[in-house]
């Protein structure tokens, strides 16, 4: 699947309809049951499905729609109760002919009566394509051995002959601009210019950005290396290389605060706390959580330019504001200076006697007062009472969003889950907008669950859900909610299964908006195909516009022995703690939380932590273009048979661009000095010979242009994708048998 969109109009604002199909084709031919009985939706008729006449992953149904559309989501209706044969697994490709084909779904079945809808792809690099053919691959059923049954197929897109056209002709005219690079970088790199430079005129196509091309011309046609390093500066000027610098693997480097208050006024060991920012003045907020034998009411804020902790309040009650809490939920809006609160656990031994009105809080922080909102939200089209929900708020259009947690009634035995709700906060008014069982139509079902995480990109006004706790089911699931457009999408059904984190409760997630990244922090982890839960430091990354997990650690060491001795240098593992992020000085924050100690369940931690993720600078690019270029023009100076300069060069010239402290890039920096030798004093530099170490001058000749445009592609690496030649080769697309 591909990641959540770059920008909010990247996205159709059409809402799809529903396709017309018939069967083109398929694969098992001794199949019990006709596969146009898919078109129909009869669950609870046993005979209403395709059913293939075995189980091998050569089954497939091919779907010729009636209309070139641009599909959007597939639907799998189900037999009315659970059923061997449904699809565990399954592929859908997609595309304008039945023999060409590309991937558009990887996912599976859950094993129930309930219908599933999936978004397919329909968009590539950036281009939204059509499809005329689509084509369901069974791989896997939940029956062992069991032949693989599909009930209903319904197909939602775009067929508006004038959408539909455009797109196509779009997308043939990329594919078509595409070859034509394809041969002109081809052309290129085998030195054939004038071939090269007829077909760019002719086309009157670009390959490149011109700065690129000018670095070629530069670099690998004329041997020009000083105006190749001018031209690479240039592109530091022009902020080139962020694309390159965001793809780059972060270094973590945790620092350990010791506040400077003088009067050892710092918040207490708890966890169940929460934690929020003010991204304009740094300023990092905290309020309540649980000690480990009772509920808080204090109120902090931590200043970051003098280090030190403020106690807003020991006890907010007597400010007029919230009683005690923990697992609630607290968010900062940035433009009216706002800090809202809403929700808190009870015990379930404490509920007949508590009041479990959901009361909900705004604290304004220039006038340092507190209001409540609401003595009870759920009397007023809100949320009950909840706890391990999240809450986040759109200081744009000044709306609050909270999903999720658990409802506290006074049956602890009842599990009930609250949905995902909006208020606005200049109408003071609350909206419905899901619940479990009241979901709009032909929708992706997005389920609700507790210690889950939810994130806000103002830039594409979308909500980002994932992980959590449903039942006793730890989640690793992910779903993009579009705020404009009331749309869900399904990102991933199991990231873990995608180089993402295991599925996780209670981990801490943070979002740079500005780097299109989000950050999550572990907290109680369940191992892949095991029940066992543990906590671990893990922190991972996501890649908004790639939809791409990288880790960038993991600590699995244990024991209090060593996480003793790693005290003021890492934090230990931990669940229940709060994680915020300043999107502007790029920092985390951590505070507190439970490790989790068997012999000690009521240990809670109030140590504070800062985290900072680096990556290369812009000049650390520069440094590392300078160091290849100048071993590229070593190596040719030690092939023109001038090794007593070459080696001046390689002394200064190039040792000056070398970081000498990584031990990899000092190992190719010392295995040069093997090229001063590699020339036969005998053939070198003599025009009478014509030869290089037994290589014709032509021969050698062609030898660095090679190694040239070998450099070059190596360069381009640095520049954003939009910028380069076509990363694909010609010969490449030739395939053989």
């Amino acid at each position: 699947m591909s990641g959540p969109s770059g920008t909010s109009s990247s996205r159709l604002k059409i809402v799809p309809e529903k396709l017309s199909y018939e069967i083109d084709s398929w694969s098992s031919h001794s199949a019990s049951y006709h596969p146009k009985n898919i078109a129909v939706n009869k669950p609870q008729d046993q005979s209403s499905r395709w059913s293939s006449g075995s189980n091998n992953q050569m089954q497939h149904i091919t779907i010729k729609l009636d209309k070139l559309s641009i599909v959007h989501t597939i639907t799998f209706g189900k037999y009315h109760k659970v059923h061997v044969c449904n699809l565990k697994e399954f592929k859908v490709f997609g595309g304008l002919s039945s023999n060409n084909m590309i991937e558009l779904l990887h996912s599976g079945l859950r094993n129930d009566s309930e219908p599933e809808t999936f978004s397919l792809k329909h968009k590539a690099n950036d281009v939204v394509f059509p499809c005329q053919y689509i084509k369901i691959v069974p791989l896997l059923a939940w029956g062992a051995n069991f032949n693989f049954s599909i009930w209903y197929v319904e197909l939602r897109g775009i067929c508006q002959p004038e959408i539909v056209e455009t797109a196509h002709r779009d997308y043939i005219n990329y594919r078509e601009n595409e070859v034509i690079r394809l041969c002109m970088k081809h052309f290129r790199q085998r030195a054939h210019r004038e071939t090269f430079e007829s077909l760019q005129k002719r086309t009157r196509m670009q390959l490149e950005d011109p700065l690129l091309t000018e670095l070629h011309n530069q670099l690998v046609v004329h041997r020009n290396f000083t105006m190749a390093e001018e031209l690479i500066r240039q592109a530091v000027d022009r902020n080139l290389f962020q694309d390159y610098i965001s793809e780059c693997m972060y270094r973590p480097i945790w620092k350990k605060i010791t506040p400077s208050n003088t009067d050892d006024e710092t918040p207490c060991m708890r966890g169940g706390h929460q934690m929020a920012i003010d991204p304009d003045s740094g300023k990092v907020y905290l309020f309540g959580g649980w000690d480990g034998s009772r509920d808080l009411s204090d109120f902090w804020a931590f200043d970051q330019d003098s280090r030190r902790w403020q106690c807003i309040s020991l006890d907010t009650r007597r400010q007029g504001g919230p009683g005690p809490r923990s697992c609630h939920k607290i968010c900062f809006d940035p433009k009216a200076k706002q800090l809202y609160t809403l929700g808190r656990y009870v015990d379930p031994d404490s509920r007949p006697n508590v009041n479990l009105e959901s009361d909900f809080w705004k604290f304004d922080v220039i006038n340092a007062t507190w209001t409540r909102l609401s003595v009870n939200t759920g009397v007023e089209g809100g949320p009950e009472l909840i706890y391990d929900h999240q809450m986040v708020v759109d200081s744009d259009t000044q709306v609050l969003y909270v999903f999720g947690g658990r409802t506290i009634g006074p049956d602890p035995n009842q599990i009930v889950y609250s949905g995902l709700y909006a208020y606005s906060i200049l109408q003071h008014q609350w909206r419905l907008i899901r619940t479990d069982t009241s979901q709009p139509e032909h929708s992706i079902q997005l389920k609700s669950r507790i210690g889950h995480s939810m994130l806000l990109n103002p830039r594409t006004r979308e909500l980002y859900i994932f992980a959590g706790q449903r039942n006793k089911d730890y989640l690793s699931d992910f779903y993009v909610y579009e705020i404009d457009t009331d749309t869900v999408h399904e990102i991933s059904r199991d990231y873990s299964k995608q180089g993402g984190p295991d599925a996780g409760f209670t981990q801490r997630a943070t979002i740079d908006s500005d780097l299109g990244e989000f950050f999550v922090l572990s907290g109680l982890m369940r191992e892949k195909n095991t029940t066992q839960e543990t906590v671990k430091n893990s922190f991972w990354v996501y890649n908004i516009r790639k939809d791409r997990w990288t880790r960038v650690y993991q600590n699995e060491n244990t024991g209090s022995a060593y996480w003793n001795s790693m005290a003021d240098k890492e934090p230990c593992p931990r669940f229940a703690h709060q994680l915020v992020y300043d999107p502007k000085r790029k920092c985390q924050f951590l505070f507190g939380g439970n490790p989790g100690e068997m012999g000690n369940p009521n240990l809670r931690l109030d140590d504070f932590w800062e985290l900072w993720l680096v990556r290369p600078s812009p000049q650390d690019v520069l440094r590392r273009a300078k160091f290849q270029i100048r071993r590229q023009k070593f190596r040719e100076m030690c092939a023109m048979g001038d090794p007593l300069n070459a080696l001046k060069f390689l002394q200064s010239d190039v040792s000056e661009v070398v970081d000498h402290e990584d031990e990899e890039e000092g190992q190719r920096f010392r295995e040069l000095t093997q090229y001063l030798f590699k020339w036969k004093a005998g053939g070198v530099g003599s025009s009478s010979s014509g030869v290089a170490g037994g290589k014709s001058f032509a021969a050698a000749d062609d030898d660095n242009y090679r190694s040239r445009t070998e450099l070059y592609e190596k360069l381009l690496e640095y520049f954003p994708d939009s910028m380069r030649e076509p990363k694909d080769n010609l010969v490449d697309l030739v395939h053989m048998g």
